[in-house]
């Protein structure tokens, strides 16, 4: 079997460079060893989206005296949020199939190892194996939870996110450890739907990719809803032979111990590139990532790389951005080099965290004269219409030239309105451009306005 361009992985970074592939006239397989939409869709993005939404309306539904309503006590159904989070996500994968079959692109199942001279070895499930050839190798095997040495999982006492998604019953404790995006979404879930959870956090605030303010506004919010948050904590061991787990803290005030029923270990992920034939063919890695130029070729002519085993942020629309990248220059044609300054970044805890570009503490590390707008959402009408007035937008911009250097929210639907930032860094918009663009009222989105003017001293509603 001969191809033009052959995908090794079908995640949002595969199949959506599969897709652009076949719309530029290249004959187009894809290799997959499990199922079609990779993590994203099966195990991550789209899933834990799914349970999130359960946590929310139940959430509502506890808090429908706020709105006049009067309801029964309700009852959260742990198995049929994740049988309803299951079924958004086989959805979801079959819609996949439908687009390789709409682009005809082939889907060849089985474990793919690359070979020299373009070629991959596929082994299916019966054993049965194949050899494809392709004028373009393109690697999209994306990342998995990472284990670390402290607690080793076992997929049940100790879990990574994807047991998370399915566990038997609802736990009555849990320990999260970090609190990046995967593990506040799921310290939010857990504790909204009645379980006690601490998240345990390395470093000394929680989210400490965010800006800082954001950090200390999603931390009150957490505390507030009943999730006990320890910084400056390492998880030094974790005793599972009783009937319960203990988990050691390490503390600057000393060692603390916390009993549990769960430990989720949500310290990251680590690329999937091993067993794969990258040392057969010579393919160049650093760090458990592979090295690639900035259209994503890697060191060995005719293999490429994209997505969470690329350096790089380990997000799924970065992966698929990547990949029509990497396949329109393959087709001739000129794309721009990813502009990696301009990725946003989304939690989807309860308050929402979105950021695109420099925080306020990078800005001033980068020697810029900065001007800083800060606008809370308790000063929105929509906010307090909806009964959602924690969070705020701030907006960092270069004093001389105007430019936005950073965008950061914190707020009910801020994961919706981070994209008009992305857009404003990407159109050179400046500040007093963005005062000037009328937004609708009443809406959230107001506060991006009223952000900007606000680090322009022209604010109206504060």
């Amino acid at each position: 079997m001969k191809y033009d361009v052959v995908v090794l992985g079908s995640g949002p970074g595969g199949y959506v460079t599969a897709i652009r592939a076949s719309q530029l006239g290249l004959k187009t397989a894809v290799i997959e060893r499990e199922a079609l939409g990779g993590i994203c869709l099966n195990w991550g993005c789209i899933p834990t989206k799914a349970l999130l939404k359960s946590a929310n309306v139940f959430d509502y539904i506890n808090h429908a005296g706020d709105y006049g309503i009067n309801v029964a006590a309700p009852e959260a159904d742990f198995g049929g949020m994740v049988k309803r989070s299951r079924g958004v996500a086989e959805g979801m994968s079959q819609g996949v199939q439908f687009l390789m079959k709409k682009n005809k692109i082939d889907v060849i199942m089985g474990t793919g190892t690359l070979k020299p001279g373009k070629q991959v070895a596929v082994v299916a499930a019966d054993g049965t194996e194949s050899t494809v050839s392709a004028d373009h190798i393109i690697i999209a095997t994306g990342a998995r939870s990472r284990h670390l040495p402290s607690m080793p999982q076992d997929g049940k006492r100790i879990i990574g996110y994807r047991e998370a998604m399915t566990l038997p019953e609802q736990p009555k404790r849990m320990v999260v450890v970090g609190s990046g995006a995967i593990g506040v979404e799921f310290a939010y879930f857990y504790n909204a739907i009645g379980t006690e959870v601490t998240v345990v956090e390395y470093m000394d605030r929680i989210t400490p990719v965010e800006d800082g303010e954001v950090s200390k506004q999603l931390e009150r919010s957490l505390k507030k809803q009943g999730i006990k948050v320890m910084t400056s904590a390492e998880v030094t061991g974790v005793d599972t032979s009783g009937a319960e787990n203990v988990v050691t803290v390490k503390t600057k005030k000393g060692e603390q111990t916390i009993a549990c029923d769960i430990v989720l270990s949500a310290a990251g992920v680590v690329a999937n590139i091993e067993g794969i034939g990258l040392e057969d063919v010579g393919i160049v890695t650093d760090k458990g990532k592979i090295i690639v130029d900035d259209y994503y070729a890697t060191n060995i002519p005719g293999y490429y790389a994209i997505g969470d085993c690329v350096p790089g942020p380990a997000l799924a629309h970065v992966a698929s951005a990547e990949g029509i990248t990497c396949v329109e220059k393959i087709a001739g044609h000129h794309p721009e080099p990813i502009d990696y300054g301009n990725i946003p970044g989304c939690t989807y805890c309860f308050p929402e965290v979105a950021s695109v570009g420099m925080t306020e503490e990078a800005a001033k590390a980068a020697g810029h004269d900065i001007k800083v707008g800060k606008f809370p959402f308790s000063a929105s009408g929509k906010a307090s219409a909806a009964g959602h007035k924690d969070g705020f937008v701030k907006l960092i911009f270069d004093a001389k030239y105007g430019e936005l250097l950073g965008g950061h929210m914190i707020g009910a639907n801020v994961t919706e309105m981070i994209a008009e930032l992305v857009a404003v860094r990407k159109l050179e918009t400046t500040g007093h451009e963005l005062i000037k663009t009328v937004h609708p009222h009443p809406t959230l989105s107001e506060a991006v306005m009223e952000a900007a003017a606000a680090a322009y001293d022209e604010v109206i509603h504060l």
